[in-house]
């Protein structure tokens, strides 16, 4: 489950992709089996939220990791990489990660 909080140390990945209209449904099917297969499974995972624009032109994953070495670990993963490389196939991926400030609720 998604933690948002300035409290914690959780490191964010929001990474945007930008599709085309008809590779969306395509690009949200590559990134849930990459999360449910691989992703979740490494060390230091902690939740992976997937987004889609109303356009159609945008996918928005918003993951969570326990720490920016856990993020690169899983870069070097060769299956996490196999996803990665697919996802890039079908979209331009601009992924930054990012320490949370803030958070207000009403």
């Amino acid at each position: 489950m998604s933690q948002i909080s300035a409290d914690n140390e959780l490191i964010t990945l929001i990474n945007l992709f930008t599709v085309e209209p008809q590779n969306q449904d395509r690009l949200i099917k590559i990134l849930e089996q990459a999360t449910e297969e691989v992703m979740r499974h490494l060390p230091g995972f902690v939740s992976a939220n997937i987004h889609r624009s109303l356009d159609g032109v945008r996918v928005v994953n918003y993951a969570q990791w326990k720490s920016k070495e856990a993020f690169e670990n899983m870069l070097q993963n060769s299956e996490a990489q196999k996803h990665m490389n697919e996802a890039s196939s079908v979209s331009s991926p601009e992924p930054h990660l990012y320490q949370v400030v803030s958070v207000y609720n009403s």
